[in-house]
C-alpha cells in the first residue's frame, strides 16, 4: 500500500470512529434523558401514593431533598451503568445501539431496577441521618420501596414500547415515502415526510435509520426545489447517495 492510500485509509478509519463516538454520545444522552424522566415521574408517582395525606408542596419539598441528597446523581450513574451492563449481556462491541429491540434488551439486562433500588435506600439514609425526615417517614418510605420501584418499572417499560412503536411507525412511514417517490406522487411525499420528521425527533438515534432518513430528506428537498420536478440530473443522483453516507 502506497503513502496516499494509507493515509486515506487512515482518514477513512478516523472518521469512521469519529461517527461511532458521536453516535454513541447522542444514544447515551437520549437514554440520560428518556429513562431519567421515567424513573423521575415513577418517584413522584410512587411517593404521592405512599403519602396520601400529605400536601402537594410537602411531598415537592421531599422529592426535591431526594434529589439534592444523591438522587439526581444516582439516577444518572444508575443508567449509565444499565447501558454498559446491558451492551455487554447482549454482546454490543461496537459501541452504538443498532435497534430499538437491541435497547430494550440491554435494559432488560442491565438490572435497572435492582440497581436504582440500591441507589435509593442510600440516598434515603443520607437523608434520614441528615434529619431532613423523621424515623417515621423513613420507615413509611422504606417499607413500601416496592411500589416506588413497580411505577418506575412500569415507566420504563412503557417508555421503551413507545420507542419501539416509533420505530415501526417511522419504518412505516419511509416505505410510504419510498412508495410515492416511485409513483412520483409528490403530495404524499410530502405529507409521509413530515411524519418521517416528527418521528426522528422522539426516537432514540440509529445509524440505519438517520441514514436513510438523510436520503429522503436530500432527495425530498431535491425534487421539491426542483418545482417538483422527478426528472433529477445523474450528479444529483449521486450527489443525494453520497451525501446520506454522511
Amino acid at each position: 500500500m502506497n503513502n496516499e492510500n494509507l493515509l486515506n485509509n487512515n482518514i477513512d478509519v478516523s472518521l469512521n470512529n469519529n461517527l461511532n463516538n458521536s453516535l454513541e454520545i447522542k444514544q447515551n444522552s437520549f437514554l440520560q434523558g428518556t429513562l431519567g424522566k421515567a424513573i423521575n415521574n415513577g418517584v413522584n408517582i410512587g411517593l404521592r401514593y405512599l403519602l396520601p395525606n400529605w400536601a402537594e408542596d410537602k411531598v415537592i419539598e421531599l422529592k426535591d431533598n431526594l434529589l439534592n441528597f444523591g438522587l439526581k446523581e444516582g439516577i444518572s450513574k444508575t443508567i449509565q451503568s444499565v447501558i454498559e451492563t446491558g451492551k455487554s449481556a447482549i454482546g454490543i462491541v461496537t459501541g452504538n445501539f443498532e435497534n430499538v429491540n437491541q435497547i430494550n434488551e440491554a435494559v432488560k439486562n442491565g438490572g435497572i431496577i435492582d440497581t436504582f433500588s440500591e441507589v435509593f435506600d442510600q440516598v434515603l439514609k443520607n437523608l434520614y441521618s441528615s434529619g431532613r425526615i423523621n424515623s417515621t417517614t423513613y420507615n413509611l418510605i422504606q417499607n413500601g420501596k416496592n411500589s416506588i420501584l413497580n411505577n418506575v418499572e412500569k415507566n420504563i417499560e412503557s417508555n421503551l414500547t413507545n420507542q419501539i412503536n416509533i420505530s415501526k411507525k417511522l419504518e412505516k412511514h419511509i416505505s410510504n415515502w419510498k412508495e410515492s417517490f416511485s409513483k412520483k406522487d409528490f403530495e404524499n411525499m410530502e405529507k409521509e415526510y413530515k411524519k418521517i420528521k416528527i418521528d426522528l425527533k422522539e426516537l432514540l438515534p440509529i445509524e440505519n435509520t438517520i441514514n436513510n432518513a438523510r436520503n429522503i430528506e436530500i432527495l425530498h428537498n431535491l425534487i421539491k426545489n426542483n418545482g417538483q420536478d422527478f426528472n433529477l440530473t445523474q450528479e444529483e443522483m449521486e450527489l443525494a447517495n453520497k451525501l446520506s453516507l454522511n
